[in-house]
């Protein structure tokens, strides 16, 4: 729970189910109103975090109106990254790419002590984003210093490889330095928290097989074999069943849950190896095909099975009491669009701990 005595006012912006916003709670922001266009999304943040949350376009909404006088010390959030990801058709036309504009437009608005963007890696760092990273460092260097980070959530506690990028802004008058000096505070103070994440087969373990009390929401879609499968080196790659939804390696982590989940495009696990210790079938098939073997068809085994709305949840580190609205397949939508809270905690201290006073972050917290 947030300490309400020393908590900093925020705004949480483009919310979806409120995955940014469970991180940035605990790190000590007491937020004001959140927004998102998404129904179900709404109502699972209703039934998490209040009603704080207006449902609809941002460009309909008045944010001075909204924090009805109330100092905003900062504003957050994750504009839609299907425009920009590489998951999706980079169409810089798309007009979910325009709403990062949006977001700084409630900056201007505000001028809040400090900014938090987050969006896919691909805007970093790619060329082809080159004028969009450019629009946004002019918009933000009107008041802010700005610093880039280029994050990946296996390094703080999250059992997923999902690499996020985000753009931070202190208000001048609250930073003194420079953006490098900004960007070498932020750097420092998140080495600060990393931690080692467990494993899908823990993950999976502590909450049980597949339709048992605590791990009830499944997943019916059926997996088939490929009749001409796509090989790579990793069993963990290419396309050895039907669908978009890979196998996932249990002694490892997940690769990024999509939001495109639900269906044949969510993730597959062997249970009879994680909870019976049997020999990977996904590792055994993989060489049969290496060495020249047959593709099987039909139904795969039983044993192989799809991630369940549990399982997403607990790699995308949401509370287990965290409650999902919608269909089944709205929940794993839901939950492949979400920010991973811990990782957000971990961003939010940084700016914590600077509009503080700009400490670094005591080594302590890497053990919590």
């Amino acid at each position: 729970m947030m300490d309400r005595r020393n908590a900093f006012s925020a705004v949480s912006l483009f919310s979806g189910a409120g995955g940014m916003d469970i991180g940035f709670a605990k790190a000590g922001f007491n937020i004001l109103f959140a927004n998102d266009i998404d129904p179900n999304a709404c109502a699972t943040y209703r039934l998490n975090h209040g009603a704080s949350i207006d449902q609809g376009s941002l460009l309909g909404i008045n944010p001075r109106e909204r924090v009805a006088g109330q100092a905003v010390d900062l504003v957050f959030g994750g504009p839609p990254c299907q425009g920009f990801s590489v998951a999706g058709k980079m169409n810089p036309d798309d007009e979910r790419s325009q709403l990062i504009h949006s977001f700084f437009d409630v900056v201007d608005t505000l001028q809040p002590k400090a900014f938090v963007c987050e969006n896919v890696k691909a805007l970093a760092v790619l060329t082809k984003w080159q004028g969009v990273r450019d629009a946004l460092f002019a918009r933000g260097r009107k008041a802010y210093r700005v610093a880039l980070i280029i994050l990946n959530a296996t390094d703080y506690g999250v059992p997923q490889m999902r690499e996020r990028m985000f753009l931070i802004g202190l208000h001048k008058d609250v930073f003194a330095g420079s953006d490098a000096d900004l960007q070498n505070m932020i750097e420092a103070s998140l080495c600060a928290q990393t931690k080692r994440p467990k494993t899908v087969a823990d993950i999976i373990r502590r909450l049980g097989r597949a339709g048992s009390e605590g791990n009830s929401r499944t997943c019916a879609a059926k997996i088939t074999f490929a009749r001409s499968p796509i090989m790579r080196k990793s069993p963990y790659a290419g396309m050895m069943f039907n669908g978009a939804g890979r196998p996932l390696p249990p002694n490892k982590w997940a690769t990024t849950l999509p939001a495109s989940m639900g269906g044949n495009k969510t993730p597959i696990v062997d249970e009879a190896e994680i909870f019976d210790g049997d020999e990977s079938y996904i590792e055994a098939y993989h060489r049969h095909l290496m060495a020249g073997g047959t593709p099987r068809i039909g139904d795969a085994p039983k044993r192989l099975r799809r991630l369940t709305i549990d399982e997403c949840m607990a790699i995308q580190t949401f509370p287990a009491t965290y409650k999902l609205a919608g269909s089944r397949s709205a929940q794993y939508r839901q939950l492949g669009n979400a920010l991973p809270p811990m990782l957000a905690e971990a961003v939010a201290r940084v700016v914590s701990a600077i509009l503080n006073g700009g400490a670094m972050l005591p080594a302590s917290l890497a053990a919590e």
